[in-house]
């Protein structure tokens, strides 16, 4: 019994890769190729940063439903279009959002919005 035996012995390292790649996609479909409800959920909701959150309260902005849906729904059409960085004016307010990423990145109300310059965007939405 003077032979080792050694991990790549047991398992061919071809198999291991095989398998560490099927578990890792198992979060995002199921077995059929269907994109699980966990995924689909994800991609739908909007999110807020950590900063966006302390603008928010700090300004003293409380969003409703509607208004969530509307913004959520801007971001559906910036992504539509291929944006990445979006402005989106909403009466007197102003959210900058990342859009592959569904995240509210700043807020701002009608005072802030005055004489600001807004950078690093590449589309701009109205919601009346």
């Amino acid at each position: 019994m003077s032979d080792r035996l050694t991990i790549g012995q047991l398992y061919p390292a071809s198999s291991l890769l095989s398998s560490t790649l099927q578990r890792s996609s198992i979060p995002k479909q199921t077995v059929t190729g269907e994109a699980t409800f966990e995924s689909v959920l994800q991609q739908k909701l909007l999110k807020f940063s950590n900063h966006a959150a302390k603008r928010l309260e700090q300004r003293g902005i409380e969003l409703g439903s509607r208004q969530l849906d509307q913004i959520s729904s801007a971001v559906d059409k910036a992504a539509a279009k291929g944006s990445k960085e979006s402005l989106i004016l909403m009466k007197d307010l102003a959210f900058i959002v990342s859009v592959p990423n569904r995240t509210v990145v700043t807020a701002m109300d009608g005072n802030s919005i005055k004489d600001n310059v807004f950078t690093q965007i590449d589309s701009a939405i109205v919601i009346s």
